[in-house]
């Protein structure tokens, strides 16, 4: 008589054991089903918006001509393109240098002992939280030339110092930085918080202890455990800045003149206004390059000193 004996757990492990550990990889076709959703909303339409870059198209003509590089070589002598890039340029570096300079701050003070912590980071957090768009009107009525702004400055005795915060082309620009600022340096702030509070407060003990100054404490301990944090702040920041429209549109329309267009203010206006879809999605596809170039280029450097500092 025989007896059908099965093999005990360890013997499993054995056999596990000898085949190497091989596991069976689970079955490809589970995220078939989002890839080909992925593909026919994002892939699909990206790919033929480039097509469209390489071509005359006005956005409703069915009938266009393929002309190559035509559009990519017109923006080198297109002044406005110029000077869009290189407002998008100062935009994006003033908001992720004074953004996140102001957040760190913020987060620093925030992460205190006092008492009215938990309030002021509800406080400081609340803009962030507003639509863009209406946060933008908001502040668009308040640098009016007749605004709470100037209003307020007439009512302390600084006259002199109302200005047309939003029609003089050399502030206009800044202003729209301020607001950027104003509404995102209390999400920078969280993100600067957690990871302040991932730190064992022994460190700062310790730290104390040894006689360490507050800079010198921030700058050898503070700064090396915080570098996760950076680099997330500095790479939302600096690829918020390059592609901000709504803002920029709400507040000034590109304007005076072109003294505030971006690229993505002029994308919008070559294309809905001037009809020039082609040249408008050759627009686009700089602006995606520039946007992949800086990203990948910041997540290298960032990640380096990320690695050297832990």
């Amino acid at each position: 008589m025989t007896l059908d004996v099965k093999d005990p757990p360890a013997a499993k492990t054995v056999t596990a054991a000898r085949s190497g550990g091989r596991r069976t990889a689970p079955p490809w076709w589970f995220v078939l089903p989002a890839l080909l959703l992925f593909a026919f909303v994002v892939l699909v339409p990206s790919a033929r918006g480039v097509y469209y870059a390489f071509t005359d198209w006005d956005g409703l003509d069915p009938d266009f001509a393929v002309i190559g590089l035509r559009n990519f070589t017109d923006m080198l002598s297109d002044g406005d393109a110029l000077s869009a890039v290189w407002h998008t340029v100062i935009i994006a570096v003033a908001i992720t240098v004074i953004q996140n300079g102001i957040g760190l701050l913020l987060a620093l003070g925030v992460n205190s002992m006092i008492k009215t912590r938990n309030f002021l980071r509800v406080l400081l957090f609340a803009p962030a939280v507003v639509t863009p768009i209406v946060t933008a009107y908001l502040w668009r009525n308040l640098l009016g030339p007749d605004g709470a702004v100037n209003s307020l400055l007439g009512a302390v005795g600084l006259g002199s110092w109302r200005q047309d915060w939003l029609g003089d082309p050399d502030l206009a620009l800044w202003m729209i930085v301020l607001v950027v600022v104003w509404q995102f340096a209390g999400y920078s702030m969280v993100i600067f918080l957690a990871g302040l509070q991932s730190i064992p407060r022994e460190i700062y003990e310790a730290a104390a202890i040894d006689g360490t100054g507050a800079v010198r404490r921030f700058w050898s301990i503070v700064r090396p455990l915080l570098a996760p944090a950076i680099t997330i702040n500095l790479m939302l920041s600096i690829i918020g800045g390059i592609k901000l429209f709504d803002q920029v549109y709400a507040l000034t329309g590109g304007g005076p003149g072109h003294a505030t267009d971006t690229i993505s203010t002029l994308i919008y206006k070559d294309a809905f206004t001037l009809g020039e879809f082609g040249y408008s999605i050759a627009l686009a596809v700089v602006l995606t390059i520039i946007v992949a170039i800086a990203s990948g280029a910041q997540y290298t450097v960032l990640n380096r000193n990320e690695r050297a500092a832990s």
